[in-house]
């Protein structure tokens, strides 16, 4: 089976084909940009390019989007062009060829303003149920074409999965006062607990979800590392998340008083992926407590995809010495 591989370029892309090629299978990327896992370069808005790559192909693995980051450096109308009408091209240009499963990364950004909650209130917890509230042209070109997607389903039959990723990018945070705050690994440990996930489980979601969408239909779902609180938490993980984590994990303390680390003071949103693991058979393996282990035995949270691939970037240039053009969320 032939599965076509959007943004084969970028992190996840790169991390999608080298695992399809090292298990045998036949993956064909498609980017803009040359690469070494770039077998044709082109637009997912060209829709001859599309189609000319889904000649024989069973499945795809749609990545390639803009990103957050690339809010301040590309207009809106790009924004719709590659995220909504890149991806209205590939769905019909996919059911066209008989396309058996189409995944497609989304991402928990998505949600916006819902992942904030007022000063005093419980921290948010983000399951399939909570309704996206976008802040910017990023999500809501993301939800479009999440509802395009589930639009193909209904009306043309064609089977989808949504997957709505946590961070896994090794680039800086986006905001310059938690990069002065936290050293970057520390950071990045911290985030296991709520909002982060390794690449390695989110290659192994999509591929688990290219096999089950025949048989699911249409499903959309939250990718994010196992997190070891419980709903009941919320309110204390805003008021003193210190002394949640001391409760729920053990072993961490040691690690981080070694490394000069801290533990995050408040947490403001908790992704649930139960859905995933549920009607997936999605297992992770890295959660924050397999994330210190590492730590403990390697001197390094990444594993050996991570490392391999190493950071991209979203921009080729610095802006005033800072990696992004803005800050924040």
């Amino acid at each position: 089976m032939t599965i076509l591989v959007t943004g084969s370029l970028g992190h996840l892309g790169e991390a999608l084909m080298r695992t399809l090629r090292q298990a045998g299978r036949e993956a064909v990327g498609l980017d803009v940009v040359a690469g070494p896992f770039t077998d044709v370069v082109g637009s997912i808005a060209d829709r001859a390019c599309v189609a000319r790559c889904l000649a024989g192909a069973r499945a795809v693995l749609h990545v390639a989007t803009l990103h957050k980051p690339h809010v301040a450096t590309h207009g809106r109308e790009e924004f719709v062009e590659t995220n909504v009408l890149g991806t209205l091209i590939l769905l019909e240009e996919a059911s066209r060829a008989g396309v058996e499963s189409f995944v497609m990364t989304s991402t928990t950004s998505a949600f916006g303003d819902a992942l904030k909650p007022p000063p005093g209130a419980p921290a948010a917890w983000i399951d399939e149920g909570v309704a996206p509230v976008p802040k910017n042209i990023y999500g809501v070109t993301k939800t479009a074409a999440e509802d395009l997607c589930r639009l193909f389903r209904r009306n043309e039959g064609l089977a989808c999965v949504i997957l709505r990723t946590s961070r896994f990018f090794p680039e800086e945070d986006d905001d310059p006062d938690v990069r002065a705050a936290f050293a970057d690994a520390n950071l990045k440990a911290n985030e296991f607990l709520y909002r982060r996930v390794a690449i390695e489980d989110v290659v192994e979601a999509h591929l688990l979800a290219l096999n089950r969408a025949p048989s699911i239909g249409f499903g959309r779902y939250i990718v994010s590392a196992t997190t070891p609180f419980r709903r009941e938490d919320a309110a204390r993980l805003r008021a003193d998340a210190v002394a949640v984590v001391r409760e729920r994990v053990a072993g961490w303390e040691d690690e981080y008083a070694q490394r000069g680390w801290r533990m995050a003071p408040s947490i403001d949103r908790v992704y649930d992926g139960a859905l995933a693991r549920r009607e997936l058979g999605w297992r992770p393996k890295w959660d924050f407590a397999a994330i210190v282990k590492r730590l403990r035995e390697t001197g390094d949270i990444r594993g050996p995809l991570a490392k391999v691939i190493g950071e991209k970037g979203y921009h080729p240039e610095r802006f005033g010495g800072q990696p992004y053009p803005v800050g924040g969320e």
